[in-house]
């Protein structure tokens, strides 16, 4: 049977990685993975984290099953955070999932269910999973432009590939924080995008993945409750791995928002069904530790304050990257990455330029130019900034 197996194809950033851990070069910097680093290279456990897996395992609890929507208490959790005090909460259905990943195929497999051969818009450039998981389910893949070259929001071109979008079509929307590009559309433009979205008939679909690293919490949420306002429907899928620091505990969230009772009963279930012959039910751990930390008014303050000294530990790196860049003669490219927020950064490098920052510098970032700026030790800013200066330059020769 094996020999019949064709080669597949690598997945692109686990690929790049590899190569990165094969490097024996001690100065090497891996921007691949989209993790939190603190300014000392280190993927720290957050303190609420850490204080409520203290108490969880001091109670000891039962590791009985969930069932197929895992933690009633972690999704009700999860629309109070997503929603706030709205009333879109109160037509919504919550499913745990594994991790964002996790949300994102399932509710591919529920569109493909309510309408197979759907088509779902994404943006180009798009996170690298977007188009695998919505084509692993059945579905078909269009584009929608996202930013120009001189790094801005494409507002205009957005709403423009979005005018061919056809009732019941999907349009997956990243929520905040973009990945690659960190370019976020203005408020104008969701506005713009909402009311396409009810004059059109088409179906938002938000990706949160970010939320809290880009403008605050609050206001890294205001695109997603302004759509669930005006929408009728609503597809959102969220994930905890970022913001609470959840990495390898694969906790996330699917919501279906709809205009009845009966068919987000349906939805529910079709989720669950789904959920059902792929992993069965999701893990517990790390939804019982954001129930906890929720659930608690000081566990959630403390780490409502440590998600903001990540966000502000960002936009300081950002900052210091674009004035090195700045210094040493390179400020139009710099003023590129100024514009950008969140974990990621679109590099203006072409994909040898890339190929010549890992090879000279031991940068390694996507061939597409992404980098995680979460992920810079705060004293490798200015080595790093050498390195995109030099390989920019050599293209002056």
């Amino acid at each position: 049977m094996l020999e019949l197996l064709l080669p597949p194809p690598v997945d692109p950033l686990w690929d790049l990685t590899e190569a990165f851990h094969a490097d024996v070069r001690p100065e090497r910097l891996n921007l691949v993975i989209g993790v939190y680093r603190d300014h000392t290279g280190a993927t720290p456990v957050m303190a609420a984290v850490r204080e409520a897996e203290i108490r969880l395992a001091e109670r000891s609890e039962s590791k009985e099953y969930r069932g197929l929507s895992g933690n009633g208490a972690f999704n009700r959790a999860m629309l109070s955070m997503v929603f706030g005090s709205g009333a879109a909460a109160e037509r919504a259905v919550a499913v745990q999932t594994v991790a964002g990943s996790g949300a994102l195929r399932l509710l591919a497999d529920l569109i493909c269910r309510t309408r197979p051969g759907t088509t779902v818009w994404i943006s180009d450039p798009a996170y690298v999973n977007h188009r695998p998981i919505l084509e692993a389910a059945g579905l078909r893949v269009r584009t929608y432009r996202w930013a120009d070259a001189q790094g801005r929001s494409d507002a205009a071109g957005m709403l423009e590939d979005l005018e061919g979008a056809r009732r019941d079509d999907v349009v997956l929307l990243q929520g905040c924080c973009h990945n690659p590009t960190g370019v976020d559309p203005d408020p104008d433009t969701w506005e713009a995008l909402a009311a396409l979205a009810v004059r059109s008939g088409w179906v938002p679909f938000v990706d949160l993945a970010y939320h809290g690293l880009g403008d605050g919490l609050e206001a890294d949420l205001a695109a997603t409750r302004m759509l669930a306002d005006r929408v009728p429907e609503m597809l959102l899928a969220i994930s905890c791995s970022k913001n609470f620091g959840l990495y390898s505990d694969r906790t996330g969230c699917a919501v279906v928002l709809g205009a009845s009772r009966q068919a987000l009963r349906h939805a529910e279930t079709a989720l669950q069904n789904a959920a059902r012959t792929l992993y069965s039910m999701p893990p517990e751990h790390g939804a019982a530790i954001v129930t906890a930390v929720l659930g608690d008014e000081g566990l959630r303050a403390a780490w409502r304050a440590e998600l903001d000294d990540m966000r502000h530990r960002i936009t300081v790196n950002r900052t210091e990257l674009t004035a090195r860049l700045t210094a040493l003669g390179w400020g139009a490219q710099a003023d590129v990455l100024a514009r950008q927020k969140g974990m990621f950064s679109m590099l203006p490098l072409t994909p040898d330029q890339m190929i010549r920052l890992r090879s000279r510098f031991a940068v390694y970032g996507t061939t597409a130019g992404r980098v995680n700026i979460a992920g810079i030790p705060a004293d490798r800013i200015p080595c790093l900034a050498q390195g995109i200066a030099g390989v920019l330059g050599e293209a002056r020769i």
